[in-house]
């Protein structure tokens, strides 16, 4: 079996809590063999752990992309320079037989992923964005029992996402990074958080046609909003209603989660973390499927590996995630200029400006990146 060397970019809380786990299920796989961060001392810690030399510990990611033997890079830096690092990456690298995998969003603006979308086939180089709600286990499931009309023909679906993003700031939690408390892309923590429901709901149901959404306004820089309210309709006729808030509890039990409404039963996820999908027919009839939780970060490295070394696709393409930051995009328009929005094929010439050029959605001073 072929072993991919990886060298990281960004030694933090996202590859401390959700990559490295992963790659350490899949080390027939996957070899790290050097590492890059703007604090050497982080990156020496996991040089430490994970028997790397410090010859292969970078600050710099173009040094190390240059010098380190590499198969492919893991980019887990903040969103706003997600397009910055995997451009240089990519256009370094133009042709070879290297990889990408960027963790979403593909880029903090959408005129930057406009550009960011077509980087793969500009140089010739496979990239992967890391959406793991796009390949988590319970939402293959969910798919599956959907497009074989396990309930019949779905009439709508309800869902609702609720965080404690202020609550959570002092905290070792992912809002406790300031980059995150002062984010330099619009819609703050909707970009970086609703834009995974957005990507398991067009997983689910295929992609958002029109959409309506009102917001509650929300005097801090981590946020517009401190609820959005959508109405979405898909392509495939699905109609439903998507709520996000991020400044609050949900303390009823059992949660409203994602509930999803069809002619003989409906399908009900109280969250990712249950453990369970639960069926309830209109005859009386019940079941439960039980899977594997937060398995989207193993499926997606797996994935890649599978398509770097010829197997199958990558699920989950620039293409793909541009979609997903698009709907996102168009949510917090619908909220400012109070209409219905139509998403097609076409995009808005707001949005071919030039390629630092970003949107008018409010853009807040960017704190440290660490």
């Amino acid at each position: 079996m072929q072993k991919v060397k990886v060298g990281i970019i960004g030694t933090g809380m996202a590859f401390e809590r959700l990559h490295y786990p992963a790659f350490s299920q899949l080390t027939e796989q996957y070899a790290i063999v050097a590492l890059c961060d703007i604090e050497k001392q982080k990156a020496m810690q996991w040089a430490h752990k994970l028997n790397i030399g410090e010859a292969n510990v970078y600050t710099d990611y173009v040094e190390m992309i240059k010098k380190a033997d590499l198969d492919i890079v893991d980019i887990m830096v903040p969103i706003e320079l997600n397009y910055e690092v995997t451009e240089k990456v990519a256009s370094q690298w133009d042709s070879q037989r290297k990889g990408i995998i960027c963790e979403k969003p593909l880029a903090p603006t959408l005129n930057q992923a406009i550009h960011a979308r077509v980087l793969a086939k500009k140089h010739s180089i496979p990239i992967m964005i890391a959406e793991n709600y796009r390949y988590n286990h319970e939402t293959d499931i969910i798919r599956d029992l959907v497009r074989t009309k396990k309930i019949g023909d779905v009439n709508y679906f309800v869902l609702n996402t609720v965080s404690n993003f202020p609550g959570d700031m002092p905290g070792d939690k992912f809002p406790a990074r300031e980059w995150r408390q002062y984010p330099k892309y619009p819609g703050g923590v909707i970009t970086d958080s609703a834009l995974h429901d957005i990507g398991g709901l067009q997983y689910i149901f295929g992609g958002v046609e029109k959409l309506h959404a009102f917001g509650q306004p929300l005097n801090e820089p981590f946020s517009p909003y401190a609820v959005v309210n959508v109405n979405l309709s898909f392509e495939s006729g699905v109609t439903g209603q998507f709520s996000f808030f991020c400044t609050g509890q949900e303390m009823q039990r059992p949660l409203i989660g994602l509930r999803i409404f069809g002619s003989l039963g409906m399908i009900y996820l109280e969250e990712r973390s249950a453990g369970v999908i639960n069926i309830a027919y209109n005859d009386g009839r019940s079941e439960q499927i039980k899977y594997e939780v937060e398995q989207g970060f193993y499926n997606e490295l797996l994935n890649f590996y599978n398509a770097f070394t010829g197997l199958e696709e990558i699920s989950v393409t620039p293409e793909m995630e541009f979609g997903d930051l698009r709907v996102i995009m168009c949510i917090l328009d619908s909220i400012k200029e109070q209409k219905v929005i139509t998403i097609d094929g076409s995009i808005p010439l707001q949005y071919l400006g030039g390629i630092s050029a970003i949107h008018h959605e409010t853009v807040f001073s960017r704190g440290n990146l660490v």
